[in-house]
């Protein structure tokens, strides 16, 4: 079983959304966690543009990467640049991996392109969490 960090800023929309997907592409194959260099709470958005497609992180947690510096990550990804530049050390055998989406809590506008920013950064993530899982959660 593999163990998986997701590293964003706060760990309230893009860490919480790939942490989702990650969970529902690997299944029993993997243990995912993420977090946050800060803490800012799950994002309420993030919460709703993951229910319109069918993934429930109401119970997700705003963790703070600290908690997690004792488990031995397989792989660590970093979805932001902030996140890559402060992430810890972790010891052994750690992959890491980098993709900087654009934060859907900075968006501006209405609601409903708010709620747009939200989908388009949640399908983006999307993608990438089914290629990471396709290629390196066996």
């Amino acid at each position: 079983m593999k163990n998986v960090l997701v590293l964003c800023t706060g760990n309230s929309c893009r860490s919480q959304i790939a942490e989702g997907y990650l969970r529902h592409f690997a299944g029993e194959k993997a243990n995912v966690y993420s977090a946050g260099i800060e803490t800012h709470g799950v994002n309420t958005m993030a919460v709703m543009v993951m229910a319109d497609d069918g993934i429930d992180i109401s119970a997700h947690k705003s963790n703070h990467v600290d908690e997690y510096l004792n488990i031995p990550f397989d792989y660590v990804i970093t979805v932001c640049d902030n996140a890559q530049e402060a992430c810890p050390y972790f010891p052994g055998d750690v992959h890491r991996f980098h993709h900087n989406f654009q934060d859907p809590a900075k968006a501006k506008g209405n609601h409903e392109e708010v709620v747009n920013e939200f989908k388009r950064v949640r399908d983006m993530i999307k993608i990438f969490a089914a290629n990471f899982v396709k290629e390196n959660i066996r």
